[in-house]
């Protein structure tokens, strides 16, 4: 193995992250990961075996070089922005429903006061039908005295 093959150290790095993760059962999951991958990636454990020697006899040829280091410092940093980014979205969608909260308090506030005046006015059209109708009646049985008179 001249050169390292990126895919295989990120591989590598992948599946190292995977065992050493604190969780209860993640170190399984992970060895079972690995068989996947590597069935996925033909990669076969004298490859591993070997990407492993070459890393713990010279270090310095698992780190990218000058030309990927720059590119991976600029993957970093557009990373680095997307969960500002994320964040920020995410405060504003957070005021953004507050304030819709707030919105929808207020008109549920204001529908049911104007329920409350409806009723009333229901409640006061009653009370006139009710006296216009016994006016109406008792006009009715009682002739006005003009007419009394007149006849």
């Amino acid at each position: 193995m001249s050169e390292l093959d990126p895919k295989e150290v990120k591989l590598l790095s992948d599946i190292l992250a995977l065992v050493l993760e604190e969780q209860q059962g993640q170190a399984v999951a992970a060895l079972e990961t690995l068989r996947r991958r590597a069935q996925r990636n033909s990669t076969t454990g004298g490859a591993l075996k070997n990407l492993f020697q070459v890393i713990s006899a010279d270090p310095s040829r698992a780190q990218p070089t000058e030309r990927r280091r720059s590119s991976t410092t600029r993957a970093r940093a557009e990373k680095q922005e997307m969960p500002d980014s994320y964040r920020t979205q995410l405060r504003e969608m957070a005021d953004s429903i507050n304030r819709l909260d707030r919105d929808l308090r207020s008109i549920t506030a204001q529908n049911e006061s104007l329920k409350a005046q409806l009723y009333l006015t229901q409640q006061s059209r009653a009370e006139l039908q009710t006296h216009l109708a016994a006016m109406q009646l008792s006009t009715a049985r009682n002739p006005k005295p003009l007419m009394i008179v007149a006849a």
